[in-house]
């Protein structure tokens, strides 16, 4: 997962294929596969020197961006993923992109630990080929030493205000405990025999106890793809069973498709990828393995869909049924308020979700697919504007869909990054807010108490125009005024500050002011202490935006009894 993820897979499948035997590598689709009989010649004496037996088959690595990893790569309670590595760049620390792949780690509760790339570019590091990190650290001066140290404690920094506690790898005394950090190099394959010993270790330490295959055969659609001679085929996962030619297979969708597999694919091994015939030919495959899948009807296929395989057409009904209700645990519409959530599959679907109900942010329908026309009818007749919302992730809208979306007043929020819808969506949320309160408050008459100035009567009435010092709250125009007493006085025409009309006062402030009604050495004199008029109606309305008054307003309010301490 992450940045330099690929040159890190290329330097793992490059330092271990000469160790094979001819053909032994087997690159599968969307996947590689190496033994554990290579990795233990690989690091044997890592392995002795850690103390690490491995009972585990092999490694299928996942050559797929994280996100799309995580979010295609789903399965009921989690992961298809049973391990990650998550790859940093040990010069740049961390990045927006692996904050959100360390964001679906905590979400599907995956093991993971850290490979801190591109040692090689540390200053004053020489690198080492395919050497051990730590014969290689040994043999750096001082000051790489130095610079390489600094730029890890850098990562278990940044890991520490993300809540987990790390280590490099070496120094680690509790796996449980604490994330293991690799320095590695993927251009010079330095660290990558400790990388294939912590995940040798770990999926050991986690994964021991889940290795019986059952027999039914479960996968995860991770891309449709059309190929010339085959027409439509998928790109799965097969993380359980076993695959057999000739069998039903059953994928989830809208409408479940079943159909019989006519070819099972994977790629030539490494060492014949320069003869002509592009596939193999299987007739059986056992989980964990990336496998093309060619067979008819299947060109509505989502990716990220469920996949279900079996040889009895009377267990076809079954199989059914369970791929879609694997797809109604995440797809569903209700009643009520809430905004509208579009994926482009069930997984980034389900990661969507999952954030919006992190957030209480609530949900009014959720499924896989472009936005519809039916999506924008069924957000018209929600009254709040808040929730006349679609949120999508990877999809766009049907043709003439965004222009209807605008003539209703419905916002779509799109992204590539699902933190950066729901982010976007929350700002946007609260910016209108801000908007709305703030029009709000330009419309009630707000707490105010002022004292007339003695000495400064300009003139007694039609209108009296006399000075005042604001002793709390705010004044504007329009404000209806009291004494003390509860004896309406007239409202505030306009007020002027050094021979210039302002909107408003506020505490401190000495000001002129204009009234109509009242006049002079009558109604008012000068001294007196006036305070603005606060109907039920009126008070009601600042309830509800109480946060945007200030100390001094709420305080008027507490003092006039008109709300409770």
């Amino acid at each position: 997962m992450d940045h330099g993820k690929t040159s890190l897979l290329d330097a793992i499948r490059g330092s271990t294929v000469n160790l094979m035997e001819p053909g032994r590598i087997t690159q599968h689709i969307g996947a590689s596969f190496i033994p554990i009989d290579v990795i233990k010649r690989f690091c044997g004496p890592l392995l002795e020197k850690f103390r690490i037996e491995i009972a585990i088959p092999g490694l299928l690595f996942i050559d797929t961006p994280g996100h799309e990893a995580f979010t295609t790569l789903r399965r009921r309670g989690g992961s298809v993923a049973d391990l990650a590595i998550l790859v940093v760049d040990i010069n740049e620390g961390f990045q927006l992109q692996t904050d959100e792949s360390l964001n679906y780690l905590k979400q599907f509760k995956t093991p993971f630990f850290v490979a801190a790339t591109k040692i090689d570019l540390v200053p004053g590091w020489y690198p080492h080929k395919n050497e051990c990190f730590i014969n290689s650290f040994n043999k750096q001066s001082e000051d790489a030493q130095e610079e390489l140290e600094k730029r890890i404690y850098n990562i278990i920094a940044q890991l520490s205000q993300r809540g987990f506690e790390s280590e490099r790898f070496d120094r680690i005394s509790d796996f449980k405990k604490q994330i293991a950090i690799v320095p590695t190099s993927g251009k010079t394959g330095e660290g990558v025999p400790e990388l294939l010993m912590m995940l040798a270790g770990l999926s050991q330490h986690f994964l021991k106890e889940r290795l019986e295959l059952s027999k039914e055969c479960r996968g995860t659609v991770l891309e449709v793809k059309e190929v010339t001679g085959l027409g439509t085929t998928i790109d799965a996962i097969i993380y359980d069973g076993t695959i057999k030619c000739g069998e039903y297979l059953i994928i989830g969708g809208k409408e479940p498709t079943v159909t019989k597999i006519k070819a099972l694919l994977r790629p030539q091994a490494l060492k014949e990828l320069r003869i002509e015939k592009k596939f193999e030919s299987l007739k059986e495959v056992h989980a964990a393995a990336g496998i093309k899948i060619s067979a008819p009807d299947l060109e509505n296929v989502i990716a990220g869909s469920p996949i279900v395989c079996v040889s009895d057409k009377s267990k076809v009904d079954e199989a059914k049924k369970a791929v879609q209700k694997e797809i109604e645990e995440v797809e569903f519409s209700k009643e009520g308020e809430g905004v509208i959530v579009r994926a482009d599959t069930l997984g980034s679907l389900e990661a969507l979700i999952t954030i919006l109900k992190n957030n209480e942010i609530p949900i009014k329908k959720a499924e896989v697919g472009p936005i519809t026309k039916q999506d924008v009818v069924e957000l018209d007749s929600v009254k709040d504007e808040l929730k006349k919302v679609i949120l999508a992730f990877n999809v766009e809208p049907l043709p003439d869909v965004e222009v209807m979306a605008s003539d209703h007043k419905i916002q779509i929020f799109k992204n590539n990054i699902i933190y950066r819808i729901v982010e976007d969506y929350q700002k946007w949320c609260s910016e209108k807010k801000e908007r709305e309160e703030l029009e709000k408050l330009e419309k009630l008459v707000r707490p105010c108490k002022f004292r007339i100035l003695r000495g400064f009567v300009f003139r007694k009435r039609k209108p009296a125009v006399f000075g005042v010092e604001i002793l709390a709250g705010v004044l504007k125009p329009d404000t209806p005024m009291q004494k003390e007493d509860g004896k309406d006085v007239g409202k505030i025409k306009q007020i002027e500050k050094e021979g210039k009309i302002i909107k408003e006062a506020k505490t401190g402030d000495k000001v002129a002011v204009s009234m109509e009604e009242p006049t002079i050495g009558r109604q008012i004199n000068e001294g007196d202490v006036l305070k603005s008029v606060i109907t039920p109606a009126n008070l009601a309305g600042l309830k509800e935006i109480w946060n945007r008054l200030h100390d001094d307003e709420r305080q008027l309010l507490k003092e006039w009894k008109l709300i409770q301490d």
